[in-house]
């Protein structure tokens, strides 16, 4: 008896989990994203590329509205990148966040050692709903 009390007790407890999660995930809040992909110059050299990266990956301890920020280096075996290279996620809370972000003095700096190796940027945001 005291197995099958266990058992109940588990399994309400489980119910229990799962609906307070259904509920946590539809109060989400929209969060808004910044999706930057680089294709630098082909003079740049690795040690610029790293420092670009670097300071792109400093800029959520100098900019509040920053809620993450994820990286990487393009890998896909498709092949179908056209030479950029960099990815960055930035979020942000919501659109006002970006708004404070790009004219940063921060991201502006940034910016300004970017552009001297800097082919072509692309970027887009969108929000998640």
């Amino acid at each position: 008896m005291k197995l099958q009390s266990f058992g109940l007790g588990l399994l309400l407890s489980a119910a229990i989990f799962i609906t307070l999660g259904m509920t946590v995930l539809k109060e989400k809040q929209p969060m808004y994203r910044h999706v930057v992909i680089f294709k630098f110059k082909e003079t740049a050299t690795k040690a610029q590329i790293d420092d670009i990266v670097t300071r792109f990956r400093a800029l959520p301890s100098k900019i509040d509205t920053i809620i993450d920020f994820e990286d990487g280096v393009d890998i896909s075996p498709e092949k179908l990148a056209d030479g950029f290279t960099h990815c960055f996620l930035v979020t942000f809370k919501d659109k006002a966040g970006i708004e404070k972000y790009l004219p940063h003095p921060a991201h502006l700096d940034f910016v300004e050692h970017l552009k001297p190796i800097l082919e072509k940027p692309f970027v887009i945001d969108y929000e998640v709903k």
